[in-house]
């Protein structure tokens, strides 16, 4: 399997401290060699300007290589965003929604001091052409700040289903604010209905376990992006951070063509002593299957969310306020299955 979003592998030096965690699983499918924690692949870009100015592009597909090509010409008129310097250095930046992470985001370089940038640049997305028509293109242009404060100053969203393919000449089109589609559209990515359940070490008698359990009940997923006309064959993975292991590594079987998965899928992991509950995440991600690919559709990370594990600072460690309230439940409460539906984010 490989995947389209990023993943990192975290491991730590061999004197740092360990959880013990081993893991067996109902309803199991192979074993993949693919371990990681799924990275975000949103910019954090943030302020603007009013958007003023147009842009000059092209679209076209590439029937042989199944590839869709932005070029992008020039920008004239843009806002001023530093006024005292009269200055802007622009970027175009492209999406195709409504995922953003699946297909993830392309940009041009920047243009220093210029409201009038000349690109001439083709940005390309590997992708089949009828997927291609349930997308829009999302394309915004931004200035490039160095210490990341970067500045919206307008966009362009294109409804590809409606597009005239057989227009492949540079247009002008004009720059407007931002549309809701980008600013929230993109964020709904589902609901996971699950429960969660820790058995600490001889609770249920002698010994018994002999270590401290979690135990992940995965129950359905609703409301999942459609990525295909077909709809979308979905799976779960599951790690438990800072573990990227195989060891660590479970996944459900895929539910296909369903945008509203039944998995009913239980996960047990062992080895956990309550003191481990502080430092792990666990981490759950929901996938689409291609022979080729897997897509990230959105997932969730549960724990304490404190930006540490083991006292090492960790990005994974980010849990969110309703991910946070759900493990601190299940924390206060042994042996007892906690319930809780939580939205899918893009981690």
């Amino acid at each position: 399997e490989s995947d389209t979003a990023s993943e990192i592998s975290f491991q730590f030096n061999k004197h740092k401290k360990t959880p013990s965690i081993g893991s067996h699983s109902s309803d199991m499918a192979s074993v993949s060699s693919v371990s990681g924690s799924v990275l975000s692949v949103y910019s954090g870009d943030f302020g603007s300007v009013d958007a003023q100015g147009t842009v000059e592009f092209a679209l076209d597909y590439d029937e042989k290589n199944r590839e869709f090509q932005v070029h992008v010409s020039q920008c004239k008129d843009l806002a001023v965003v530093d006024e005292k310097k009269g200055r802007s250095d622009p970027y175009v930046k492209t999406y195709l929604l409504p995922d953003k992470a699946r297909m993830g985001k392309r940009k041009t370089s920047v243009k220093k001091r210029t409201v009038n940038p000349i690109y001439n640049e083709v940005l390309r997305y590997k992708i089949e052409k009828m997927v291609l028509l349930i997308q829009k293109l999302n394309l915004s242009v931004w200035h490039n700040d160095p210490l990341g404060r970067n500045s919206f100053l307008g966009e362009i969203e294109i409804d590809l289903a409606s597009w005239d393919w057989s227009n492949r000449k540079l247009n002008w089109y004009p720059l407007k604010p931002r549309s809701l589609s980008a600013v929230n559209g993109v964020d709904h990515r589902g609901v996971m209905s699950l429960s969660i359940k820790y058995v600490p070490p001889g609770s249920l008698g002698p010994k018994n376990p002999p270590s401290g359990e979690v135990h992940i009940w995965v129950k359905d997923v609703k409301d999942l992006l459609q990525l295909r006309p077909s709809g979308v064959d979905s799976f779960v993975k599951c790690y438990v951070l800072p573990d990227t292991s195989k060891k660590s590594y479970q996944k459900t079987r895929i539910i296909k063509r369903d945008t509203n998965p039944v998995f009913n899928h239980t996960i047990v992991y062992d080895g956990f002593h309550t003191e481990d509950l502080k430092d792990a995440c666990v981490e759950l991600t929901v996938w689409d299957h291609e022979k080729l690919t897997n897509h990230f559709l959105g997932g969730i990370r549960l724990g304490l969310g404190t930006g540490l594990s083991y006292g090492i600072s960790v990005d994974w460690m980010d849990s969110t306020q309703e991910e946070v309230a759900f493990w601190q439940e299940m924390m206060l409460a042994a042996n007892e299955w906690i319930e809780g539906l939580l939205p899918l984010r893009s981690l």
